[in-house]
């Protein structure tokens, strides 16, 4: 793996941990895909601090499990400040 992937998997990795950010927060952050932000925190990182990447495994079991709620909120949000 190239320097640059790992250190952007642990920059990524670091990210999220510290923000709790979500996948998409993450990938407008760093200028890359939600592809991207999954694979380097499920396959690259383990390779290069394992410690790191449960951390932020758990970040994101967490946000996935509230996602549904997010969403809610979100639609909720919109249909209140819409104007008829």
């Amino acid at each position: 793996m190239k320097d640059y992937i790992e250190e952007r998997a642990v920059e990524i990795g670091t990210y999220i941990v510290e923000t709790n950010a979500t996948v998409r927060q993450t990938a407008k952050k760093f200028g890359v895909s939600k592809s991207t932000v999954h694979k380097d925190i499920t396959e690259r990182l383990p390779q290069v601090n394992h410690a790191l990447a449960l951390c932020a495994r758990k970040v994101l079991d967490v946000n996935k499990s509230e996602r549904h709620i997010r969403g809610g909120l979100a639609t909720r949000e919109k249909y209140l400040h819409r104007h008829i």
